[in-house]
């Protein structure tokens, strides 16, 4: 089937695998422009040029039709086309006829520590940005079409900075954007236009092929949630020692410590090396006491807050699926960084006498303003201890394949002992209860998280799993799980974990059911998740009750999610499933 599909860049940038650039309308959370803009992620979220389509015989803007596919973006017109692509991951060519385009920098005002000076480059013949934002330069080089407009040359101060470039009137003009880290040699094309758009939409093809072989017109969404995943990953630069994805190329453009983890699963089939460097990017950077960054990205990794620790869980789901990838050296490393994991909650998250963890922030546990965490933000909570059980068994799987059989029966042990004192402390014999660590009061609220011990599947009491799944099915719309009862005081359809369906508590959820035996409830949340995406995109929530988007619309563990649910309904549709 084909990998051709359109998407808009309202919702998902234009953008390409490794890049650290984009091509997009939306320039900060709450800023969204009338024209597309190169849109940096280095040092930031920056919109550093403005692209605006304009007539060539009068030089004002002109009204256009933008249209994007994975390999090319246009600009489309009555009198007139512009189309760009990406030669390499730090430069696009941009071709039109009939109209022309002017190139400026998106903020006219320079100061000496923000804005771009604007020159024309003596030695390349170039006209050259540099910009204190992202600390790169910004290089066009025209490579077909009479000499450009230019204004605002040299200008200091407040000035529109640019040019302004149209055709001779006997074919197409090009130019070529590049975002230099230093001088640059001078750009040279080595490729025609068509055959740099070919290399994309093959590069792209590709991707799809291997990631989602599976799909088909049951799984409608999967080539566009490849194309999130492919378009938000960028090349090992700053802070990211190796090939990291990006949650998004709009404002949430960071790597965050439990994201990862779901982007890494979706890729393992198809793309073993990249999703191994998913689950690694975070590890990469744990500090002496065990302890995970909260996130990393270009030129910030962030320590004040953590995120749940999933890791065993999805690091048992990669070991089978990466089986032949694996070798002992990459799954020694990984134990030890585990077991540092793991002992960081057991040694610095533990009070004394207590035998659970606790959060210290709904941050910590990746629902930020759960009602969970109302009473109290110092809290023991069912979940955080139900997946730190998952992480010491995966601990003592992985101990006794290594021959640590030692470790394997202390870990076995510890995992007796916090899924002992769970069920002890926090079961009412109907619910699971939190605690305030210092007021030792426990409640229990209307928020799903309290039913996240479900991903305990196979390791639950029949009963217990029981309780669970029917108070799961109390959250399940027509669209989704609420992550808030959709019948409480406390519900607000834009409320962040208050209410809005999430991607990873859908598939924690759904995993879990399908553990405990509950398979049919599973399935029609699977089902429901991937019809509200094929519906509105791979949004970073959704309006539990209405469907719609909700945040930022190019989420990457979203479309991971979906892939991942689409994988699994693929393959139970399979004969002989």
């Amino acid at each position: 089937m084909t990998t051709v599909l359109e998407f808009s860049v309202d919702d998902i940038p234009f953008s390409h695998h490794g890049s650290w650039f984009g091509i997009s309308p939306v320039l900060s959370q709450r800023s969204r422009a009338d024209d597309l803009h190169l849109v940096s992620h280095r040092n930031g979220m920056h919109g550093m040029l403005r692209l605006v389509p304009v007539d060539p015989a009068t030089g004002e803007r002109v009204d256009t039709t933008v249209r994007a596919t994975p390999a090319v973006l246009s600009w489309e017109h009555a009198g007139g086309r512009i189309d760009i692509a990406y030669d390499t991951v730090d430069a696009v060519r941009l071709r039109g006829v009939g109209l022309g385009m002017r190139v400026e920098a998106a903020v006219s005002a320079l100061t000496p520590f923000t804005g771009a000076y604007f020159y024309p480059d003596a030695a390349d013949g170039g006209y050259t940005f540099t910009a204190y934002e992202t600390g790169r330069r910004y290089r066009i080089t025209v490579l077909d079409g009479r000499e450009p407009d230019v204004f605002g040359a040299q200008a200091l101060g407040e000035a529109e900075r640019g040019l302004t470039i149209t055709g001779d009137g006997s074919g197409p003009w090009e130019i070529a954007i590049e975002e230099l880290t230093g001088g640059g040699v001078p750009y040279r094309p080595a490729y025609d236009f068509e055959q740099v758009v070919k290399a994309s939409a093959d590069a792209f093809a590709g991707f799809v092929s291997a990631v989602a072989p599976w799909r088909s017109a049951d799984t409608p969404a999967a080539e566009l949630a490849c194309y999130t995943l492919w378009s938000a990953t960028v090349a090992p630069e700053g802070f990211l020692n190796r090939p990291g994805v990006l949650m998004s190329k709009h404002w949430m453009d960071k790597v965050w410590s439990w994201d990862h983890c779901f982007n890494a699963l979706a890729l393992a089939p198809g793309a073993p090396d990249l999703a191994w460097d998913q689950f690694s990017v975070i590890f990469d950077h744990q500090d002496p006491t065990g302890v995970l960054p909260d996130s990393v990205t270009h030129s910030e990794v962030l320590y004040n807050f953590v995120k749940p620790p999933i890791h065993g869980w999805a690091l048992g789901q990669l070991r089978r699926l990466l089986a032949d990838r694996l070798g002992r050296d990459e799954l020694t490393e990984a134990y030890h960084r585990l077991a540092r994991w793991t002992d960081f909650w057991l040694t610095r998250r533990r009070a004394p006498g207590d035998r659970l963890p606790h959060y210290q922030h709904g941050n910590d546990s990746g629902w930020d303003n759960a009602t969970t965490f109302d009473p109290e933000r110092v809290v023991v909570t069912a979940d955080l201890s139900a997946f730190l059980v998952l992480q010491l068994r995966e601990l003592a799987d992985l101990a006794t394949e290594l021959g640590f059989t030692d470790d394997a029966a202390r870990w076995t042990e510890l995992a007796t002992t916090v899924g002992d004192a769970l069920f002890d402390e926090l079961w009412s014999g109907d619910r699971f209860h939190s605690r305030g660590v210092h007021s030792g009061q426990q409640w229990s609220t209307s928020s799903l998280l309290d039913l996240m011990p479900i991903v305990l599947g196979e390791h639950l009491p029949a009963s217990v799993a029981t309780v669970l799944a029917e108070r799961i099915t109390a959250h399940l719309t027509p669209h989704g799980l609420a992550s808030e009862l959709s019948t409480s005081p406390h519900y607000r359809p834009d409320g962040y974990w208050r209410g809005p369906i999430w991607a990873p508590a859908t598939m924690l959820v759904v995993d879990g059911l399908r553990r405990a035996g509950h398979e049919d409830l599973a399935r029609r949340v699977s089902d429901r998740f991937r019809a509200l995406c094929e519906a509105s995109g791979f949004a970073e929530n959704f309006d539990a009750l209405t469907g719609a988007a909700l945040r930022d619309r190019a989420y990457t563990w979203t479309a991971s999610v979906y892939l991942l649910l689409a994988r699994q309904h693929a393959a139970d549709q399979a004969p002989n499933s």
